[in-house]
């Protein structure tokens, strides 16, 4: 859905409407813009796009590098997905795949040290646009905010 239509719906959402559904639609909004800010900043500052942003973050949190179908798993897409970003970031001396010792078809995946260095100042301007998105926050609202959603995100999953 976009962010445009969201606006919308968030707009449509009137007095009839559930609190929470407004609230919904809100949370939702915001996600979308904030998300709209880090994918375009990436696109124009380096030349890269969320998904690639993503598997190097990954791949910072491993140094020993994950197999393709760990990375597969933790960003939650296809195996194709995975390897199509993958040979992109290898053409591009960003990443490198080793074998698996005792598994011929398996393949880890792991920053080469050029990729360390893109992903840290990625990394390091990524961290900005979030603080940005929310510098009309006081430091007590960003604590309210942060547990009150916590408390959104226990109940759900309780109930998951």
């Amino acid at each position: 859905m976009s962010a445009d239509l969201t606006l919308d719906l968030e707009a449509r959402a009137h007095s009839e409407h559930a609190h929470e559904l407004r609230l919904w639609l809100r949370l939702l909004t915001c996600s979308q813009l904030i998300e709209k800010r880090v994918r375009t900043g990436l696109r124009e500052q380096f030349d890269t796009t969320l998904p690639r942003f993503d598997l190097m973050a990954q791949l910072e949190r491993h140094p020993e590098g994950l197999k393709m179908k760990e990375l597969s798993h933790r960003l939650m897409v296809t195996g194709g997905n995975v390897t199509g970003i993958t040979d992109q970031l290898v053409a591009e001396g960003l990443v490198e795949r080793t074998g698996v010792d005792g598994d011929r078809r398996a393949f880890r995946v792991r920053l080469t040290p050029c990729g360390h260095t893109t992903f840290a100042e990625m990394a390091r301007q990524h961290e900005q646009w979030i603080v940005q998105a929310f510098e009309g926050l006081s430091p007590r609202d960003l604590d309210n905010l942060h547990r009150l959603l916590g408390k959104v995100k226990a109940h759900q999953l309780e109930i998951g």
